[in-house]
């Protein structure tokens, strides 16, 4: 016990084991919903659900597990969301490339993202983000964080005349969300442990008797995984006009996984003077992951803005992270106890640390506006757009333009301009998809 304290810093970090599985447990919970929602979503694609749910156990376990006992830090990883319905939906639907071209795709930029990692290109990108645009990234997770949470709650619905409005608030989900919401901030005021956890098995519990939820059983045996493994096309991927898939997963894959561990290491207070000291250890987790999941069968993996929940709930080593590894692993045998949590139960835990997230907002400068509006942008893009990489685009673009204007050109670093171009040349040249 005393090896692993001193491997993983319990004592520098302030933590202890109990602490650290209880986070563990705290992310999965609400991040759980991607083993059901990914073979969904690329179901639509084509490929099998059964061997896609097995995949998605797979390389999120494999990615979680790596960036807890490599890098050390509490950020579990996943196939991405957006990623997924980018796949499935633009590249093979929309764009009639086969299931298997498209995981050829995703090797590729997963190659080219390894490479920029090894090199670390990443570490200088991620070095080079202005302080304003760093602070920025968090609040912007922060309010992703809180239109995702809103929407599983059903307190947020669309509209299609104002696009979003308020949901039905007689509505036994709703009802027990907001019951969950106001559980988890009264319980972590009261510094009571676990607090986060509590409210999403409570809600869990509640579902049973006022929500229609069902217990379906416990164990079940995984299916196999053989339809999809090492079913990439990586010639197919190669022709011609695939060439705008690969750069467009490798920019995602690039600022979204960047961009969440930058904000959930803040929000965790795991940054030295604005840099993670382990970061390239960190970047190498979700690299070698879209790797591995191309060739297990899923789309692009990448950092989890849910591991900010785990964080709340006191995280702050790999122990953390280890935890939701193993945890998805037992998901391949448990997935009828996984699926039991229903969304509006995890709903609350992420609303709250979405409000939590925005207090960084306070630290911006607010007296100047070339570094005001770009971390303005950053953070309302994220949201708006549904897009990690959107906002810390459009922070890029409007930091370097601003800075430009303003006969400051000088203050701003070599690096901030060669990605505000990258992301130019991709919204201008190759489109917003």
């Amino acid at each position: 016990m005393d090896s692993v304290k001193r491997y993983f810093g319990f004592d520098e970090a302030g933590t202890n084991l109990r602490t650290e599985v209880l986070a563990g447990v705290t992310t999965f919970l609400t991040m759980a919903y991607i083993i059901f929602v990914n073979p969904a979503i690329l179901g639509d694609a084509g490929m099998p659900k059964d061997a896609v749910f097995v995949a998605t156990c797979l390389v999120a376990a494999l990615a979680t597990l790596i960036m807890g006992l490599y890098a050390n830090y509490p950020i579990a990883c996943a196939p991405g969301m957006g990623l997924n319905a980018y796949f499935a939906y633009t590249v093979v639907k929309g764009m009639g490339f086969t299931w298997q071209a498209a995981l050829g795709a995703v090797f590729i930029s997963g190659c080219l993202f390894l490479i920029v990692t090894l090199f670390r290109v990443r570490e200088v990108i991620v070095n080079g983000i202005p302080h304003s645009i760093r602070i920025a990234i968090t609040g912007g997770i922060g309010l992703f964080l809180a239109i995702i949470s809103l929407k599983s709650a059903g307190i947020v619905v669309g509209n299609p005349a104002t696009l979003v409005t308020l949901g039905n608030l007689h509505d036994a989900h709703v009802v027990l969300a907001i019951v969950g919401f106001f559980a988890i901030v009264t319980l972590d005021f009261l510094r009571v442990r676990g607090a986060i956890l509590i409210g999403i098995v409570g809600v869990t519990m509640l579902s049973f008797f006022f929500g229609g939820n069902h217990f379906n059983g416990v164990v079940s045996a995984p299916p196999s995984i053989d339809a999809t493994l090492f079913h990439l096309d990586i010639r197919a991927a190669l022709s011609g006009g695939v060439l705008n898939v690969i750069l467009v997963f490798f920019l995602v894959e690039l600022f979204d996984a960047t961009g969440t561990l930058m904000g959930v290491a803040n929000r965790a207070g795991l940054l030295v003077e604005g840099k993670m000291h382990r970061l390239n250890k960190a970047l190498l987790a979700d690299s070698t992951a879209i790797l591995a999941g191309s060739m297990l069968g899923t789309s692009s993996t990448t950092a989890y803005i849910e591991s900010a929940s785990g964080v709340q709930a006191g995280g702050r080593t790999g122990v953390t992270a280890i935890t939701v590894g193993v945890l998805f692993l037992a998901a391949l045998f448990f997935a009828p106890l996984a699926a039991v949590v229903p969304g509006y139960a995890t709903a609350p835990a992420l609303l709250y640390v979405s409000c939590l997230m925005l207090r960084e907002m306070a630290d911006l400068p607010w007296d100047d506006a070339t570094e005001v509006v770009p971390a303005a942008l950053t953070a309302l893009l994220m949201p708006f757009t549904y897009s990690i990489a959107n906002g810390v685009a459009f922070g890029f673009i409007s930091y370097a333009g601003l800075k430009l204007l303003t006969g400051q050109a000088r203050k701003v670093k070599l690096v901030v301009w060669i990605i505000a171009a990258v992301f130019l040349f991709r919204y201008f040249y190759l489109g917003s998809e």
